[in-house]
């Protein structure tokens, strides 16, 4: 299996493709797929979805994949590695690298939220136009355009894992999953009673809401959640665990491993230790 590295923070490419340039490939760093024509099938993980003009289709590191082109395919490639998501500054995004690892549960076009369609295609054209025509702050530029594609791919990812949200469900629950998200270092912020008030509902109420509209308790999805991000750390940065203990707001090593233990049987250093070097090695 060949695994590729890029030596920038951030990379586009264009590639026109009638055979698989993808076959057993594994990158170190994100990359974001648009098909700009063409179609064929995308194994990830060893689950299979075919594209087509338009899909969106987000890569995160150590994933598997290999492409079937069934028809000639051309391709805009936006590769950006994890340091970049980590060290950018997203003002209202809490724990951006978590979303966008969500896409590794995901199979297929990610692009679910129709609106972001027409932005979708308005910023790989001047990508485009930036490989084809490059001028003075042309760098900048890309940024710019990189950074709205990975927000657009984080907003629908995050959509789409909310589990049993239908399409037309109310806006509230999505403005109560941002602001859970967004406070999840904050455990004062997280209490029921803080959320209820926040958004002028009973404690009852809140939790029957909630679990109605989302299937699960408000409980277990920050819970849940929680628990994604602290996997993450433990897998994905050089992160110590009493810098992750004072992210999270737990008093100490201890209340955390507690935490943890819950779930995964094991400490937060075995954790590290054994799913850490499957995650290298895969």
């Amino acid at each position: 299996m060949r695994r590729e590295n890029i030596d920038q923070l951030v990379k586009v490419e264009y590639h026109q493709v009638v055979s698989c340039p993808l076959k057993d490939n594994q990158f170190s760093f994100f990359q974001i797929i648009y098909v700009i024509c063409g179609e064929g099938f995308l194994k990830i993980n060893n689950n299979t979805a075919s594209y087509s003009k338009g899909s969106l289709i987000l890569l995160t590191p150590n994933d598997q994949h290999n492409l079937e082109v069934i028809e000639h395919t051309e391709l805009l490639l936006v590769k950006f590695s994890e340091r970049y998501v980590k060290d950018y500054k997203w003002n209202s995004i809490n724990s951006m690298e978590c979303l966008l690892y969500g896409a590794s549960y995901l199979s297929g076009c990610i692009l679910q939220n129709k609106p972001d369609v027409i932005l979708v295609d308005s910023i790989v054209s001047s990508l485009l136009h930036g490989i084809n025509h490059p001028d003075l702050f042309q760098e900048e530029l890309t940024l710019h355009y990189v950074n709205a594609l990975i927000v657009i791919a984080a907003r629908n990812i995050s959509k789409m894992r909310v589990a049993h949200v239908a399409s037309n469900t109310d806006k509230r629950v999505l403005d109560i999953i941002n602001y859970i998200q967004g406070n999840i270092h904050d455990p004062a912020l997280l209490k029921v009673s803080s959320i209820a008030h926040k958004f002028g509902f009973s404690e009852s109420y809140l939790g029957s809401y909630f679990k109605k509209q989302c299937g699960e308790t408000i409980q277990h999805y920050i819970l849940n959640y929680k628990m994604r991000l602290i996997e993450h750390r433990l897998l994905f940065s050089d992160m110590r665990i009493n810098e992750i203990v004072s992210e999270f707001g737990f008093s100490d090593e201890s209340h955390l491993n507690k935490f943890f233990k819950k779930t995964h049987v094991m400490s937060l250093t075995e954790f590290r230790k054994t799913k850490g070097r499957v995650a290298m090695q895969a």
